[in-house]
């Protein structure tokens, strides 16, 4: 394009570009940018999280094995320290407070170590996921990868070492006299239905850690108390005998009660169907899935913002 001067001379202007006048959004739809490290839908998310499992596995696997490196007695603590948490409650729990209430002693130890394998899941999922962002930062600024795998791969790490110590559990319950049965089949969708409760619950503190890391040293406290209401010292069926029906059955329907009566309803031969609530295993699905999926959806929301800041 060019114009007259004054002078009777000619002005050559610049060529008018097409992009001239475009918003940035409007740049980058028109060459086909996308913002970096922006969220990916959800369909796409799981996608990208399936093909990372390799890596979840051994993310898994390697931390297990790390867990426990600097101890002279190794993985042995896996199991060892559960048991001593059991030997402790039943102390205090079993011998001075009597809270094996309606149970005889040989029902009452394998109700107690079933309890406080089955809790420590959950607990150790939780204070895992809690951190699973906030401490490893330099793995979620360094590389690209869904966020997910990290709170997953914790999860699946306690997963690991719950079944490493069901070996003791087994003992237990077989030296009580709570001998192999069919009802011990029941134990591998019991631990289905719980690792899909604790992995929901671990995106959850994942997210809320990654923003509020305080709450690693909040969170033991609020494990405490739940885990004194959930009936893992004391049959909640029996101690609460005589209070109102809807108290009882509001303490069972506790997530982590529900897998626990569960998991001993499978093992412990003289633990009957009269000490779970109605519709057990539908109450365990249900926590399960609502847990899981609302905990994914809630942690893939803010995917983006892991690592910044």
């Amino acid at each position: 394009m060019s114009e007259t001067t004054h002078g009777g001379g000619v002005a050559v202007s610049a060529r008018l570009s097409p992009d001239d006048g475009l918003t940035a959004a409007e740049l980058a739809a028109r060459y086909g940018l996308s913002v970096s490290g922006a969220r990916p839908g959800l369909v796409e998310y799981v996608r990208q999280l399936w093909g990372r499992r390799h890596f979840i596995l051994a993310f898994s696997q390697a931390k297990l094995t790390a867990q426990y490196a600097q101890a002279k007695l190794g993985q042995v603590w896996q199991v060892a320290t559960p048991l001593l948490n059991a030997l402790v409650y039943y102390f205090i729990f079993g011998l001075i407070l009597k809270a094996s209430r309606g149970m005889s002693h040989g029902t009452y130890i394998p109700f107690l170590v079933t309890g406080v394998f089955v809790f420590t899941f959950t607990q150790s999922s939780i204070m895992a996921g809690v951190r699973a962002i906030s401490g490893n930062l330099g793995l979620v600024r360094a590389l690209h990868f869904p966020r997910a795998s990290l709170p997953i791969s914790f999860a699946l790490q306690q997963l690991q070492q719950l079944l490493f110590s069901m070996i003791v559990l087994f003992a237990v319950a077989v030296g009580f006299g709570s001998y192999p049965s069919l009802s011990w089949v029941l134990i591998v969708p019991i631990l289905v239905l719980q690792f899909l409760f604790n992995t929901g619950l671990a995106l959850i503190v994942a997210r809320m850690g990654a923003k509020t890391p305080d709450l690693a040293q909040l969170m033991p406290f609020i494990l405490r108390t739940w885990m004194y209401m959930s009936g893992v010292m004391f049959s909640i069926h029996n101690m609460l005998v005589g209070r109102p029906e809807w108290v009882v059955r509001a303490l069972q329907v506790n997530p982590a009660a529900v897998y626990m009566d569960l998991m001993r309803f499978a093992l412990i031969k003289n633990y009957g169907a009269a000490n779970l609530p109605p519709h057990v295993w539908a109450i365990a699905l249900f926590w399960a899935v609502v847990v899981f999926v609302g905990g994914f959806v809630y942690f893939w929301k803010a995917e983006e913002r892991y690592g910044r800041g």
